[in-house]
Order: C-alpha cells, then structure tokens, then sequence
C-alpha cells in the first residue's frame, strides 16, 4: 500500500514538471530576447507590441487545424527565431496560434530565441544549420522530418500538415 502511495505521489509531481519547459531566454543588451522562451515571454513588452496583434489577426485553414491534431501526435519541434527578424515577428507568432488551436502538447516545443549571428552564448544553435530564421524543425522518433524556414510556400499551417504527414516538402530555401 505504501509503495502505491508512493509512486502515485511520485507520479503526480513528474506529470506536472512535465507541463511546461522553463524558459532561460534574458534580454541582451540589444535589447532582444535570446535563449530558450516561451510563449509568455512573447506577452511580455515590447515583444507583445508584435506578438500579439500577429496571433489574433491570423486566420488559419480548419480544416487544416484538424488534420494537424492528430498529425502532430508523435512530433516533437525545435524551433530557433529572432525577436528582431520581421519574419519571426511575422510567422512566430501563426505557429503558436497554430499549435494552440491544434491542441499541441507544448512539452515537445523548444523555442530558441537567437541574436543577429543567430546564435546564442550557450550555441543552442550548434549543430542545427540554421542560416535563417524563424526556422521549426520537425521530428519523429528523434529524426528529423522536415523543416520550415523562414516563411511558408503555402500557408504555415499547409507546409506543417506536409512536413508531419510525410507528404513531399521543399522550405522556401531548399533547392
């Protein structure tokens, strides 16, 4: 009895960790936002002066949302933008209004914010090739299937449903 207790107790303290990730992102002396964020720090100003209005004003394919629930069950993203870069500004804020109206599990999200080297002073960068941004890269299973970079061929939700479904995807930069 005591040991169901336990892992009961134990389980229950894991699951609400696992919520959330903490964000590490601080703002530089350029005053941009750099390092891992979420999506509150992008309420916050001046962030919010672009954030916001980009979130509420888009209008997303439905049909495409509900796709994307089930799409996007097993798929975890890395994504890197910079708060100074106006198509993050622009696509950033879409891929949040995306994934929230997709039910997506924001555990299997990482936002990287990255300065104008993209680049941050730990290089949570290194080993991802990003030359422009925002990008979202896409996995299944730990491998890379797919990634957007810095603005859709389609539409954001459109390229996402390619990308997840493993239907043919070229990003906007790929040859």
């Amino acid at each position: 009895m005591k040991n169901i207790l336990f892992y009961t107790v134990l389980f229950a303290a894991l699951s609400c960790t696992a919520q959330k990730k903490e964000a590490s992102a601080v703002i530089d002396e350029a005053g941009e936002l750099i390092g891992i964020a979420n999506k509150e720090n992008f309420y916050q100003t001046p962030f919010s002066d672009w954030f916001i209005p980009n979130y509420d004003n888009y209008t997303f394919d439905e049909k495409i949302i509900e796709k994307l629930e089930t799409a996007l069950n097993d798929v975890t993203i890395k994504a890197f933008m910079g708060t100074w870069c106006e198509d993050s500004q622009d696509q950033t804020p879409v891929f949040y209004k995306i994934l929230d109206e997709a039910e997506f599990n924001f555990i299997h999200l990482e936002m990287v914010t990255v300065d104008r080297n993209k680049a941050t002073p730990d290089n949570l960068q290194e080993g991802f090739d990003i030359e422009r941004v925002p990008t979202f890269i896409f996995y299944k299973n730990g491998k890379e299937i797919g990634r957007f970079v810095e603005y859709p061929r389609e539409s954001v939700e459109a390229d996402m449903l390619k990308i997840v479904s493993g239907v043919p995807y070229k990003h906007s930069y790929d040859n």
